[in-house]
């Protein structure tokens, strides 16, 4: 029997579906004017917590730092004196900053140059674009390999690639839901469903302001994958509902009524996994989670509100284009499952301690250059051919409070000192003459020789500058031996030139203007309001104990001068962030994942030994797919695993519920191996078909897109749901027929529970 409220409210929304038909429509418009405002974040360190040294770095730089453009550019099989010719030409070329080469093994190896560009604009300037197909132009007869993010259109580059796994992904889709369906035209209604439920997903992400380019890229496959099941299950309920009523509309209703309740329970699993998910420390998690949550909601109204409504109007051909199931019977692998030897169950139990073992020794990575790519793009491969020919290097800022160059140059020495440091680049060490440096103290004298005026009008200018900093020494007879940095006068003098107040003939401008584009350019990357940042390049790998340690040793030798006031921050201690947030979040959304999968497990059956069971099966999937990077000799990203496994269980939790459900209805007039055998044979279409949907998303999604995170992550969650369904119908049957008594003694009935605990509590 229906409950009478979900009777009426599907009747309510039989009856209204014009008005409901409007609203859609309204929504659909809303959201298609709203996709093109989701901003689009490409960024992983940007969702790392607020607190972390790395993202609090981070927005500093942003604020206060302009970050000049920059391009590696490989010159195979030329000679050292010919490269350094190129060297030369590349510098002349209008738009470039400057260009790192030597012979060193860093830049000249196995006939191989290596010059590192940078370029006189940031990577969004169009004018750097220009200025890297000059440079292409200018060694076109050469064999070069150039990388650089200017190349690399990130967000545009992704949803190009998205579009053709969309594609793939449909026709598969489509192929399997044909061969699982009950009517042809069914796939029809089903992809209206899917296409309104992902605009409106997608729309509504405006909400949120921004999302992550993963989030983006993958929750619209990831969404068809977990909910397209809804629609199935609504659709099919209608047709038998009709096959034995013979009548549209009550039909409808009832189906609609029955489906509200059996496919809210069935989502709860999936909402409870992705829930988990939204806890994690690195926002990731949340961003995804929450984005998936609301596309699950988004599907979950669009079956129960629009779907209705779209049977009404199709009905005809719905019902015309019904055929016989294509879905082979498997009664005899049930009847092995039910009445053979368990041999499956032994291979369960061996299998299941060996997994752990080995997911546990799977190398989890935390940065880029430590993560085994999947799909390289070309500039993935002209990376890589570049890693190989030289040593790989990586960055770290140092930040500290401006206005100490003493400090500053003091701080450059020490860090220079250290053998992990190949170069340290500061204000303070940036060399003007043989020794002497831009931020050193320039007497008039020094500084007229440098820029080409004579001694009096320098020390003219010196007093002016004493005279409006309120050092009076020039004034007052110290002319000769008064002092000031450079840098300070470099600017005090361009700021009186650019008022009019101090003049220069041709050469002297010549001379000035050559130096301000040096000294502008230096500015903007190592100055700002209220940090001086330097730029430390280590030969360490990004991740690992001694590029932790090196990490250390930077920030301790920056604090015994500065104070507490100091960042460090860079590649490496990203990663170090990351690792710290995974050692976290792994328990976290591990325990949480199967803890909330379980209590909506035990509130829907009420059985402890069911729910255990269960989840055991599940769990030992996700122990059995991330066994498989280690077999394999694959790293992978950590938030591969944190993402995938509570994916994995909340949703193909529903694979092992639906045989369950099947066999314990069975078992009311069946002995239990018999309604085990047709339990089997009954859940194969409705698993078949979400199974194959999930792992043939996943496995698109990792063979057709470049994204190192997006790639991993479909990879997984194809391999898992891949896994989940092999294990439901091989070892799962024989578990629970194992532990049917198990879990009927373990059976509670809710209503007495709660009855009794009341009357005590009263007595």
């Amino acid at each position: 029997m229906h409950s009478p409220v979900m009777r009426k409210i599907a009747k309510f929304i039989v009856e209204k579906r014009i008005f409901i038909f409007v609203l859609f429509a309204g929504l659909v418009i809303y959201s298609i004017l709203s996709i093109g405002k989701v901003r689009i974040n490409e960024d992983i360190t940007a969702l790392l917590p607020a607190d972390t040294v790395t993202r609090r770095g981070i927005v500093i730089m942003e604020e206060e730092f302009s970050t000049l453009a920059s391009a590696n550019v490989m010159v195979s099989n030329i000679t050292p004196d010919r490269a350094f010719e190129l060297q030369k030409k590349i510098e002349g070329i209008n738009g470039v900053a400057s260009v790192e080469f030597d012979d060193t093994k860093e830049h000249y190896a196995s006939s191989a140059a290596l010059f590192t560009i940078t370029f006189s604009g940031t990577a969004e300037d169009d004018t750097v674009s220009l200025t890297l197909d000059q440079i292409r132009e200018e060694l076109k007869q050469y064999d070069i390999s150039i990388y650089s993010d200017i190349l690399r259109d990130y967000v545009a580059k992704l949803q190009k690639e998205m579009g053709l796994i969309l594609l793939l992904a449909v026709i598969v889709i489509i192929a399997v839901m044909i061969f699982t369906s009950k009517s042809y035209f069914e796939v029809v209604i089903m992809f209206i469903v899917f296409i309104v439920a992902a605009v409106l997903n997608m729309g509504t992400n405006y909400w949120f302001g921004e999302i992550s380019s993963i989030t983006h890229t993958i929750a619209v496959i990831l969404q068809l994958a977990l909910a397209i099941d809804y629609a199935i299950i609504f659709c099919h309920r209608f047709q038998d509902e009709y096959a034995s009523r013979g009548e549209v509309k009550p039909a409808l209703i009832d189906s609609l009524a029955s489906s509200i309740i059996e496919i809210s329970a069935s989502s709860l699993t999936t909402i409870a996994g992705l829930f988990a998910m939204t806890l994690m420390q690195f926002r990731l998690g949340f961003d995804l989670g929450i984005v998936l949550i609301k596309g699950i909601v988004c599907s979950l109204l669009t079956v129960f509100l629009l779907m209705p409504g779209l049977i009404m109007v199709f009905y005809k051909p719905l019902l015309k284009t019904r055929h016989k199931s294509l879905v082979p019977s498997i009664r005899r692998w049930g009847n092995f499952l039910a009445n053979g030897k368990p041999i499956l169950l032994i291979i369960f139990a061996v299998l299941i301690p060996v997994s752990i073992i080995l997911s546990s020794k799977t190398d989890y990575s935390f940065s880029d250059q430590g993560t085994d790519r999947i799909v390289y793009s070309e500039q993935d491969r002209i990376n890589e051919r570049i890693h190989n020919t030289f040593e790989s290097t990586s960055n770290i800022a140092i930040l500290v409070p401006v206005g100490d160059y003493k400090k500053e140059k003091v701080l450059l020495q020490k860090v220079s000192a250290l053998p992990e440091v190949k170069t340290a680049l500061g204000l303070s060490n940036i060399e003007i003459e043989d020794g002497r440096m831009l931020t050193d103290p320039y007497t008039a004298r020094d500084f007229s020789e440098l820029i080409g005026v004579d001694v009096e009008t320098a020390k003219l200018l010196y007093a002016l500058y004493g005279y409006e900093h309120e050092q009076y020494q020039p004034i007052l007879g110290e002319r000769e031996s008064y002092s000031v940095p450079l840098l300070d006068m470099m600017e005090f003098l361009l700021e009186r030139i650019d008022d009019g107040i101090v003049t220069l003939d041709a050469d002297q401008k010549a001379t000035l203007d050559e130096m301000r584009g040096m000294l502008e350019d230096a500015l903007k990357q190592l100055r700002g309001k209220n940090y001086v940042r330097m730029v430390v390049t280590s030969t360490l790998p990004v991740e690992g104990k001694e590029s932790y340690e090196l990490v250390d040793k930077i920030d301790t030798a920056a604090k015994e001068l500065y104070g507490d006031d100091v960042l460090v921050i860079g590649d490496i201690t990203s990663a170090r962030d990351l690792e710290n947030s995974y050692a976290s979040d792994n328990w976290l959304v591990s325990i949480l994942t199967i803890v909330f999968v379980f209590l909506v497990l035990l509130f829907t059956f009420r059985s402890f030994g069911a729910s255990i069971l269960l989840i055991f099966v599940i769990q030992g999937s996700i122990w059995i797919n991330f066994s498989f990077p280690y077999i394999m000799g694959n790293n992978i990203f950590f938030i591969t695993y944190l993402i995938v496994s509570a994916i994995q269980m909340g949703a193909t939790i529903d694979y092992a519920i639906v045989l369950y459900n099947r066999f314990s209805n069975a078992q009311e007039t069946l002995p239990p191996k018999e309604a085990m055998a047709k339990a089997v044979d009954e859940s194969f279409p409705t698993i078949l078909t979400s199974g194959i949907i999930m792992t043939a998303a996943g496995f698109i999604i990792a063979g057709f897109t470049t994204d190192l995170y997006v790639g991993s992550i479909g990879l997984a969650v194809g391999r898992g749901a891949l896994t989940s369904v092999i294990l439901v119908f091989t070892a799962l049957p024989q578990i629970l027929l194992l532990g049917n008594k198990f879990m009927k003694k373990t059976t509670f009935d809710l209503k007495k529970l709660i009855r009794g605990g009341s009357h005590e509590k009263e007595s």
